[in-house]
C-alpha cells in the first residue's frame, strides 16, 4: 500500500464554499505542506491542474530541491504539449529528482476550460487523442526513433536525449466511462477512482484489470478520498459538519450549475452522488459526500475515528486498491493528523 497526499495548488480554507477562513496559494505554503508530506511518511503527494491550479509541472520542479523522498504525481494534459516534448520534460524532471517524478494522464472534464486553452474535442476524442499520445510515449522511452502517423498526431524520426533511461516514469489515469477503461489497460501502470462505495470500486477494477489481462498487460489501482479522522467517531462527524457550515443553497446551486457543463463521466457521477445525497450524505457507512457539494473533482471522505478510517481503507484494499491519494482541510494541519492517527492504524496493511 501506498498512502499519497495532495498539494492545494489552487487554495484552501478551514471551510469549503466560502472566502472565510481562505488561505492564498505561495510557494512558503506549499513548501510547508510538501515538507510534512516528505517528513511524515507519505510516499508522495498529488499536484492538481487545471485553469484554477498553479501549474503543476512549475511547482513540482519548484519543490523537488526542497525534498528529498517523497514522490510528485503530476499531471500531463495531452493536446497542450506535443508528446516528445512532455517526454523530455518528463525524463528532465526525473533526473533532477533522482527518480521521483510520477505522471497522472488528465483529460479534462471542462469543454468551456479546455476550449479557453484550444481543445476543443468531445470526450471520446480527447481518449483517442490520450490513446495515441501514449502510444508515442512508450515507444520513446523503448526505441532510439520514434515515427507515427494518427488522427491526431504526426511524429517523424522523434527522439530522447541520449542518457534518458528506458525507462518512463510510472503512469497514471482516472475515468469511469468504456474509452477511458480502454486507454487505462493499454496504456498505464495504475488506474486511478474516487472514492465510492467499495462494491462499485471492486466492479470497475475488475473491469480494468480483466480489460488489461486480454492486453496481456497488469495494471495497479489506486483511489482519491479526503479523509477525516479524528481521536473519536463524534469528533470526525462534527468535523465534517464543520468544514460545509458556510454552504448554503445557493452554493450547491452554483456548483450544480457548473457541474452540469462538464462531459467528465466520472465528474457527472461524483457531482451527482453528492447532490443527490445531500439530506443524508453518508453514503456508505464512513463514507460522507459532503465534499463534492461544494467542489470539483474528488467529492467524497473517509470519516471516523483512526479504527474506523483504517476498517474501511482495509476493504478497498481487498478490493484491489494499493494506492491512496488522500487530502485534508487545511492540508498543511491534517496531514499530520493523519500521520499521528491514522499511520499507526495502518502499518500491519502496508
Amino acid at each position: 500500500m501506498e498512502i499519497f497526499w495532495f498539494l492545494p495548488t489552487a487554495g484552501e480554507g478551514r471551510y469549503l464554499g466560502t472566502e472565510h477562513g481562505k488561505r492564498e496559494v505561495t510557494i512558503d505554503y506549499l513548501e510547508q505542506v510538501a515538507k510534512a508530506v516528505d517528513t511524515l511518511g507519505f510516499d508522495g503527494a498529488l499536484l492538481p491542474t487545471g485553469v484554477a491550479c498553479e501549474d503543476s509541472w512549475v511547482i513540482a520542479s519548484s519543490l523537488v530541491p526542497l525534498t528529498k523522498r517523497m514522490k510528485f504525481l503530476v499531471a500531463v494534459r495531452p493536446g497542450f504539449v506535443a508528446p516528445p516534448v512532455a517526454a523530455r520534460m518528463a525524463a528532465t524532471l526525473n533526473k533532477i529528482s533522482g527518480g521521483r517524478l510520477l505522471l497522472n494522464i488528465v483529460q479534462g472534464g471542462d469543454p468551456k476550460e479546455l476550449a479557453g486553452d484550444g481543445i476543443h474535442l468531445t470526450h471520446d476524442q480527447r481518449y483517442e487523442m490520450s490513446d495515441e499520445f501514449l502510444s508515442i510515449w512508450n515507444q520513446l522511452f523503448k526505441q532510439e526513433s520514434v515515427t507515427f502517423k494518427g488522427n491526431y498526431y504526426n511524429i517523424e524520426n522523434s527522439r530522447l536525449h541520449p542518457s534518458t533511461p528506458k525507462q518512463s516514469p510510472a503512469l497514471y489515469i482516472g475515468g469511469t466511462s468504456a474509452s477511458a477503461y480502454e486507454v487505462a489497460a493499454k496504456h498505464v501502470d495504475h488506474y486511478l477512482t474516487w472514492g465510492e462505495p467499495v462494491d462499485v470500486v471492486k466492479t470497475r477494477i475488475d473491469t480494468v484489470r480483466e480489460l488489461a489481462k486480454q492486453q496481456g498487460r497488469e495494471v495497479k489501482f489506486g483511489i482519491r478520498l479526503h479523509v477525516i479522522v479524528r481521536e473519536t467517531e463524534e469528533e470526525a462527524w462534527a468535523a465534517a459538519d464543520e468544514l460545509i457550515k458556510y454552504v448554503d443553497q445557493h452554493t450547491i446551486d452554483e456548483m450544480r450549475k457548473k457541474m452540469a457543463g462538464f462531459d467528465s463521466n466520472a465528474q457527472n457521477r461524483m457531482s451527482d452522488i453528492s447532490y443527490k445525497n445531500r439530506d443524508s450524505l453518508e453514503i456508505s457507512p464512513g463514507l460522507w459526500a459532503g465534499i463534492g457539494l461544494a467542489r470539483e473533482g474528488a467529492g467524497t471522505a473517509l470519516v471516523g475515528d483512526p479504527d474506523q478510517v483504517a476498517s474501511n481503507i482495509k476493504k478497498y484494499q481487498e478490493a484491489g486498491v494499493d494506492t491512496f491519494i488522500l487530502s485534508g482541510y487545511p492540508h498543511l494541519e491534517e496531514s499530520y493528523r493523519v500521520a499521528e492517527l491514522l499511520f499507526p492504524k495502518l502499518k500491519g496493511l502496508k
